[in-house]
């Protein structure tokens, strides 16, 4: 057989990969969100405003997609970063903490602090990240905390600290003690009026960051920790240095995410900036093929998590309007769940497993029935929520059905 027939007879074969890999069915995902959204919003904005939706969604995914990376590549390695989000509070605080300090005058006023002020917050800030991340290593190798203990610690105990750093910065720097520090600096001006900067930053990231796991001995290190720790121990990887990597990474992945969040809200706020985000970290990086088990993940997969992840949201602000953000952990909630669920299929069929089996499994039919028509009734209204429920209850049923007569066969 020539070379041009064997890549002829091959092709089916690719096509069918690509056709049924992650990344693929999360861009379809994407554009049915995206398309939902733009027909169900009253105001059509994705039409009558692109550019604009556009825009808010690119600072948005960027935001999230620079600390996603970081816990993507935690994740991989085996481990779990539940900081981020602290993280990103206490790191802002350090870095508007530093301009206060070194040029109170100017930051009273709201003149620029300088070049030098700004390159020495800056520096400042991903050093509070190397030196979080080398935390959570001593905590985990040394200590031998589980990583959820050790990052839940720092989920705490790093806000808490951000809040008293900022309170104790603004009353020897300003002579006012506060529970905010504004930033008008020009330079973080820049940074939120031009979203490019943060979209650079973060496509930089990725490429740096999926160069590092599919080119360099390192990443493929942090795939085999994640695989197998023993085994990676036993053949010679120095499997603690990995983990410093790993964490070192994720962490100073949330400093940079910390500068962009203080310029593009104008303050640093350490009681509620970026709370809860480290979830939807881990959220795009597991919609995006991570597995909590460690070993399985893929910097294109997080990205298109991490869109996939911000489309959903800015959807549902778009559709419910008023009070959008009662329901948004909600309706994320499931859709994470579902999409996790769908890329889990091919392999849960596969290991021949019932989806409904049991007593467990015919119980969970109406539950997510009624969960299901409860999220409709109260987003979209009752009569849509009553036929989401009933719909729902016959394609389960029916589901449970095809499973019990192909079980008898």
């Amino acid at each position: 057989m020539s070379s041009s027939d064997s890549r002829l007879s091959g092709s089916p074969s690719l096509l069918r990969t690509v056709l049924f890999s992650n990344e693929f069915a999360l861009l379809v995902a994407i554009v049915l969100v995206v398309s939902f959204t733009g027909a169900v919003d009253s105001n059509h904005s994705y039409f009558t405003q692109g550019y604009d939706s556009l825009r808010d969604i690119s600072r948005n995914v960027a935001l999230l997609g620079i600390f996603a990376l970081g816990a993507a590549v935690v994740i991989i390695a085996g481990g779990i970063d539940l900081s981020a989000g602290s993280t990103i509070a206490f790191c802002g605080v350090v870095c508007s903490s530093i301009m206060i300090a070194l040029a109170p005058a100017a930051s009273k006023s709201g003149q620029p602090v300088g070049a030098l002020v700004i390159t020495l917050a800056f520096a400042g800030t991903l050093l509070t990240g190397f030196f979080v991340g080398t935390l959570h290593t001593w905590l985990i190798t040394s200590i031998r905390l589980p990583p959820f203990i050790a990052t839940l610690a720092t989920l705490v105990g790093l806000r808490s600290f951000a809040r008293a750093l900022c309170e104790y910065s603004t009353l020897h720097a300003l002579n006012s003690k506060s529970s905010q520090i504004y930033v008008n600096d020009p330079v973080f001006t820049y940074l939120r009026q031009n979203v490019w900067v943060s979209v650079v930053v973060f496509l930089v990231l990725a490429l740096v960051t999926w160069l590092v796991l599919s080119r360099t001995v390192l990443g493929r290190h942090l795939y085999a920790l994640g695989g197998n720790e023993q085994a990676s121990r036993l053949s010679g990887i120095r499997t603690e240095n990995i983990k410093w990597a790993a964490y070192v990474y994720s962490a100073m992945t949330a400093a940079i995410a910390a500068i962009f969040y203080v310029a593009n809200e104008g303050v640093a706020v350490p009681s509620n900036q970026a709370r809860g985000h480290e979830l939807n970290a881990i959220a795009a990086a597991v919609v995006g093929g991570c597995s909590l088990a460690g070993g399985i993940g893929t910097v294109p997969g997080t990205l298109l998590g991490a869109i996939f992840l911000r489309v959903v949201i800015d959807g549902v602000a778009k559709i419910i309007k008023t009070n959008a953000d009662v329901y948004e952990g909600l309706i994320v909630g499931c859709v994470v769940v579902l999409a996790v669920t769908l890329t889990q299929l091919r392999q849960l069929l596969a290991s021949g497993r019932q989806l409904f089996g049991g007593v467990r499994g015919l119980l969970a039919i109406p539950t997510l029935s009624i969960t299901a028509s409860i999220v409709a009734l109260i987003t979209l209204g009752p009569w849509i929520g009553l036929g989401v429920g009933v719909f729902t209850l016959v394609a389960l049923s029916a589901v449970k059905i095809a499973e019990v007569q192909a079980n008898r066969s």
